[in-house]
Protein backbone atom coordinates (compact mmCIF):
# COMPACT_ATOMS: atom_id res chain seq x y z
CA UNK A 1 0.00 0.00 0.00
CA UNK A 2 2.90 2.31 0.68
CA UNK A 3 4.16 1.60 -2.84
CA UNK A 4 0.82 2.74 -4.30
CA UNK A 5 0.91 5.88 -2.20
CA UNK A 6 4.41 6.77 -3.39
CA UNK A 7 3.51 5.99 -7.01
CA UNK A 8 0.43 8.22 -6.91
CA UNK A 9 2.43 11.00 -5.26
CA UNK A 10 5.04 10.85 -8.03
CA UNK A 11 2.29 10.93 -10.66
CA UNK A 12 0.81 13.95 -8.88
CA UNK A 13 4.17 15.73 -8.94
CA UNK A 14 4.59 15.04 -12.66
CA UNK A 15 1.04 16.22 -13.37
CA UNK A 16 1.66 19.40 -11.38
CA UNK A 17 4.84 20.14 -13.33
CA UNK A 18 2.98 19.63 -16.59
CA UNK A 19 0.18 21.98 -15.51
CA UNK A 20 -2.62 19.53 -14.76
CA UNK A 21 -3.65 21.02 -11.42
CA UNK A 22 -6.93 19.17 -11.00
CA UNK A 23 -5.40 15.80 -11.73
CA UNK A 24 -2.43 16.56 -9.48
CA UNK A 25 -4.71 17.50 -6.60
CA UNK A 26 -6.78 14.37 -7.03
CA UNK A 27 -3.76 12.08 -7.16
CA UNK A 28 -2.18 13.80 -4.15
CA UNK A 29 -5.43 13.40 -2.20
CA UNK A 30 -5.64 9.70 -3.02
CA UNK A 31 -1.97 9.23 -2.12
CA UNK A 32 -2.53 10.98 1.20
CA UNK A 33 -5.52 8.76 2.06
CA UNK A 34 -3.57 5.61 1.16
CA UNK A 35 -0.63 6.78 3.27
CA UNK A 36 -2.84 7.31 6.33
CA UNK A 37 -4.43 3.88 5.83
CA UNK A 38 -0.91 2.41 5.64
CA UNK A 39 0.09 4.15 8.88
CA UNK A 40 -2.99 2.87 10.73
CA UNK A 41 -2.44 -0.69 9.51
CA UNK A 42 1.26 -0.48 10.39
CA UNK A 43 0.53 0.64 13.96
CA UNK A 44 -2.09 -2.09 14.35
CA UNK A 45 0.37 -4.70 13.10
CA UNK A 46 2.96 -3.47 15.62
CA UNK A 47 0.56 -4.06 18.50
CA UNK A 48 -1.17 -7.22 17.29
CA UNK A 49 1.56 -8.80 15.16
CA UNK A 50 2.99 -12.27 15.72
CA UNK A 51 5.07 -12.59 18.82
CA UNK A 52 8.31 -14.56 18.60
CA UNK A 53 8.13 -17.99 20.23
CA UNK A 54 10.14 -18.45 23.39
CA UNK A 55 12.42 -21.47 23.20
Amino acid sequence: MLRWSITLFIIALIAAVLGFGGLAGTMAGIAEILFYIFLVLFVISLFFGKKPKAT
